[in-house]
């Protein structure tokens, strides 16, 4: 899409820029063909966005290519498709942006909270969860490999397409479609992050709790590792003065060890909810 600026009456001279990337290029001449698109699936595309974004693309391949992973194109060497990570990189940018600009203009709390804001609403597990929420998972473009990946590795493929899909967006119909887009699927959970804290980070949180509770600072203890060596499990429980307040899983320590924490966050929060105050007394 064209934003209507053009580069060269700002002495910007694109084309002698592309010139000169091309003298240090190593990349040679790509004869391969194109990707052809089938129109079933050109069809099955844009009846989705149609149907779960609300409008249909100018131009539907931008919606592909955002749901296109390396993996895909790496399967298909005879042929040049075109990856997400171009409109991942845009996406993203836009994004921050759109995420920044709600936070400045509604809230007025200083740089750091609203870092901390907008680092979980925009982090992976919650654009994950957007991607999941408007369906197009199944139609992510992937390798066989890929597909019987791990969880984590999943996680993060399904995420980066949420903001190659906002820059496909972006790209077709605009700044303010996809600002819509954003406010629909992320900045709609901020009242839910704020009341649970999920923009704290779970084991300094749960420090401060435990030091103002007990004043004593938490424990972590792995209990339990299973699987290979490339996809292990870890469970960990946290204490507090000897008694175990959480448990969490995940595939690395850390990973446990926050979800350890969140849950012994629910116990002290449940404290202050019962009794009013966050004191030894009140457990």
């Amino acid at each position: 899409m064209n934003e209507g600026l053009n580069p060269n009456e700002f002495g910007i001279k694109i084309e002698e820029i592309q010139n000169q990337i091309n003298l240090f290029s190593l990349k040679g001449d790509d004869n391969r063909p194109g990707e052809q698109f089938t129109r079933t699936t050109l069809e099955e595309y844009q009846n989705f966005a149609k149907e779960h974004l609300g409008f249909e693309f100018n131009d539907i391949t931008l919606f592909i290519t955002a749901l296109t992973h390396k993996s895909y194109v790496n399967e298909h060497r005879n042929t040049k498709i075109e990856h997400n990570e171009r409109l991942e990189f845009l996406g993203d940018a836009i994004l921050e942006l759109v995420t920044s600009d709600f936070l400045y203009r509604n809230f007025s709390e200083p740089e750091g909270i609203m870092t901390a804001w907008r680092s979980a609403l925009v982090r992976t597990e919650s654009i994950y969860d957007a991607s999941v929420e408007i369906g197009y998972v199944d139609l992510i473009r992937l390798s066989k490999g890929e597909k019987n990946g791990g969880k984590r590795a999943h996680i993060s493929i399904v995420a980066d397409c949420f903001e190659a899909v906002t820059g496909a967006i972006y790209m077709d119909q605009g700044y303010e479609t996809a600002k819509k887009h954003i406010y629909k699927y992320i900045l709609s959970k901020m009242g839910k992050m704020v009341e649970e804290e999920a923009w704290r980070d779970p084991k300094s949180y749960l420090q401060e709790l435990t030091q103002k509770a007990e004043n004593v600072i938490p424990t972590y203890r792995t209990v339990k590792e299973d699987g290979p060596d490339h996809a292990r499990t870890f469970e960990i429980v946290v204490e507090v003065s000897g008694i175990i307040r959480g448990r969490g899983t995940g595939q690395s320590k850390q990973e446990a060890q926050a979800t350890a924490a969140k849950e012994a966050i629910k116990y002290y929060r449940k404290q202050v909810v019962d009794t009013g105050k966050l004191s030894p007394n009140s457990l």
